[in-house]
């Protein structure tokens, strides 16, 4: 990661972990927006290797801004929140497990004995929700997501490669988030109703091949926040809170580049938002017995 903003007037954005050229150009315009709006700084975006390198990355002051609930939640007096990322209208997304259209695999619990691909070992989506509810099933999870499962066996990569391992033969299904899963399913899926309500990606159902069906859904979990390091003392620092929560869709589009895929948008606004409305991920969190800070 490159050197932070105090010195240098250049604040350093580090992304979500995932793939590094598809998150730079998914979150151009919140750059763009950035970079028009606020005299004086220059915003660039960095994508750690994964999300253990975001904490050391901010303690160290090598970067000012992050947006990932596990290491907000890992040291929250270490951050102040701006507040809930909105898209589509809401401020929430779901963990799902999908598996082949074929597969005889219908709930958690038929996950005993399986090969399941998950995407980062400290995702919330793609990781900790999901071990969660397939201990609550019954299942034996072992020393996952640190070390291996019991009752199944268990890869973690990344939202995409879990998709592709699944669809690929090399494990019986995935778990991912909805943005990433939503457009895998036929179109016309069936859905929960707390799905229907809150999900900002139904209408992108069957746009994505290999195509899935999805057998377990979480409940609607607040999308991922942006915040700043504490330690960064700076006139700037609260002026990016405010023209974050500032934006809406009209605004944000102004700042699309060139060819850019306005279904693929993980930004149009923040929700104000503080550490109390995160509080089931870090139950769940506790009870994998993630600690996120080690």
């Amino acid at each position: 990661l490159g050197g932070g903003g105090d010195n240098q007037n250049t604040v350093t954005m580090l992304l979500t972990p995932g793939t590094p050229a598809d998150a730079r150009r998914r979150y151009k315009p919140v750059q763009n927006l950035l970079n028009a709006e606020i005299d004086g700084a220059t915003f660039e975006m960095e994508v750690p290797t994964d999300y253990s390198a975001i904490l050391p990355a901010l303690k160290s002051e090598q970067a000012e801004i992050g947006m990932d609930d596990v290491t907000v939640l890992s040291e929250p007096d270490l951050m102040d929140i701006y507040g809930t990322t909105v898209t589509g209208g809401s401020a929430f997304y779901f963990s799902l497990m999908v598996v082949p259209p074929e597969s005889n695999i219908e709930g958690p619990e038929d996950v005993e004995g399986k090969t399941w691909a998950f995407a980062d070992r400290l995702s919330t989506s793609g990781s900790i929700f999901a071990l969660y509810t397939l201990q609550e099933a019954g299942l034996d999870i072992g020393e996952a997501p640190k070390g291996d499962p019991v009752d199944f066996e268990g890869s973690w990569t990344d939202h995409d490669q879990a998709l592709q391992r699944a669809g690929g033969g090399q494990a019986d299904g995935a778990t991912t988030w909805g943005g990433n899963g939503i457009p895998h399913l036929p179109e016309g899926h069936d859905v929960p109703d707390r799905v229907e309500e809150k999900s900002s990606f139904l209408d992108t159902m069957g746009t994505e091949t290999p195509e899935f069906k999805a057998v377990w859904w979480s409940f609607p979990i607040p999308k991922q926040p942006m915040y700043a390091r504490k330690s960064w003392d700076s006139d700037i620092k609260s002026e990016v809170g405010e023209v974050l929560r500032g934006s809406d869709q009209d605004k944000i589009k102004q700042h699309y580049p060139t060819d850019y895929n306005e279904d693929e948008l993980p930004f149009t606004a923040l929700q104000e938002t503080s550490i109390d409305d995160y509080q089931p991920v870090i139950d769940r969190m506790d009870a994998v017995d993630i600690d996120p800070g080690a």
